[in-house]
């Protein structure tokens, strides 16, 4: 197993360049199996949950090419079969073939997923409305069946916003017979994009963005060349990056619009952030300052960035609270962030930060991708020597980031086990 060896201490100064979303490009390539010839999408990050999906639409038939950011996927020979429990338990992402499997085949039978261990991610909401739209869904034995000799459109009503479940049922509802409309859905920009990319192909969507969308099922999809939004994730990461480090730090590749809720926060603890037509620039103006934070569904803040701000606010002067509303167990950094020298108290869903004038080097744990960037970054603010392992959680959402924060100034060192 790989580790970093990080020597915090140095400012960050330089421009760094976001990559493509792997939110956007994850349930990008599971809609290319709705089509019956050859997509191409670009600017497609080259990370392990990506290769994951490769190697998915591969087992299905495709046949795919990825070269550099750009990966050909040529579905005419697909075909719906059993998918092993081996191959879903590697990413959480997995499950996004089952909406469009389900729409272009009429049957599917795949494996629970995997992923980050963060909380609780359940499949409720993907069956109710796949059985709003007249599938019949079993679960036995760990693997779900879908089945449905024509899909037929609905109106779908979330309990509550759910990323995954609106994707999939986007994906559904493109070859379903007549309207599907989706309401409560999620607004989140990479679900936008699925919408662009679809729309590209030949469907019929309105909506995405809002919490209304409309579906009008069309009949085939066809070929199309794509290029897939800015990671916003990864982006902010970079922006805390550089107000952590009290460093001068310019990221390029982005959608400033999607970043919002980052820029205010930032700019909230005394952050300067200046933003341009596709990037944004912070620097550190000496003290930071706490601040509360309270994760939502977007446009609220993003709970993907929540273990980042709380290492930038480990270091901050007074006591911040940061609410976590999305997932129950997204707090497995805050016992390694204590083993550096932060002071975070733990109540259900809260946790009370009080901000130290310093951390400190040790050797702690990634528990999960976003917990291990935000290591990273409290390592690059500490002092001495800090020794991260479980890497590899990291791997699944940035693409070499030691390389991009050393070429900034930063010190960190992969290592073998």
């Amino acid at each position: 197993m790989e580790k970093f060896v990080i020597v915090g201490g140095n400012r960050l100064k330089g421009t760094i360049k976001a990559n493509g979303s792997k939110n956007a490009s994850l349930p990008i390539l599971a809609a290319t199996l709705l089509s019956g010839g050859i997509c191409t999408i670009q600017q497609v990050p080259r990370l392990r949950d990506v290769f994951v999906m490769q190697e998915l639409l591969n087992y299905l038939g495709a046949k795919t090419v990825f070269e550099g950011n750009t990966m050909t996927v040529d579905c005419t020979y697909v075909q719906s079969q059993e998918i092993s429990e081996d191959l879903m338990r590697k990413m959480r992402a997995s499950n996004l073939v089952l909406g469009p499997l389900l729409g272009r085949f009429g049957n599917v039978k795949i494996s629970y997923p995997g992923g980050c261990n963060i909380g609780s991610r359940p499949m409720n909401l993907h069956f109710k409305g796949l059985a709003a739209l007249g599938a019949k869904i079993s679960e036995r034995f760990g693997y779900i069946t879908a089945s449905a000799n024509q899909l037929a459109g609905t109106v779908i009503h979330f309990d509550v916003p759910s990323v995954g479940a609106t994707e999939n049922l986007m994906m559904a509802g493109v070859l379903a017979q007549g309207t599907t409309v989706i309401r409560n859905a999620a607004k989140e920009p990479e679900i936008v994009d699925l919408q662009n990319f679809l729309n590209a192909m030949g469907a019929k969507i309105v909506g995405a963005g809002t919490d209304v969308i409309r579906i009008e099922g069309v009949k085939e999809l066809g070929s199309v060349t794509h290029t897939v939004i800015p990671d916003r994730i990864e982006a902010g990461t970079h922006m805390i990056a550089g107000a952590i480090t009290q460093g001068d730090v310019t990221v390029a590749n982005v959608i400033p619009e999607h970043l919002d809720p980052v820029i205010y926060k930032l700019r909230e603890v005394g952050v300067t952030v200046e933003v341009g037509e596709d990037w944004v620039r912070v620097q550190g103006n000496g003290q930071l300052k706490a601040a509360d934070i309270k994760t939502m569904p977007y446009p609220g803040f993003p709970t993907d960035m929540q273990p980042q701000m709380m290492a930038l606010l480990t270091v901050a002067d007074g006591t911040s609270v940061i609410t976590e509303t999305i997932f129950e167990n997204r707090f497995k950094h805050v016992s390694e962030f204590r083993r550096m020298g932060a002071d975070i108290y733990l109540e259900g869903h809260t946790a009370v930060v009080k901000g130290v004038k310093r951390l400190t080097g040790a050797c702690v744990e990634a528990s999960d991708l976003r917990a291990g960037a935000a290591l990273i970054l409290a390592a690059l603010a500490g002092e001495d020597g800090t020794v991260l392992s479980n890497i590899e959680h990291i791997d699944r959402g940035y693409e070499r980031i030691e390389k991009k924060y050393n070429a900034l100034g930063a010190r960190i060192i992969r290592v073998n086990s």
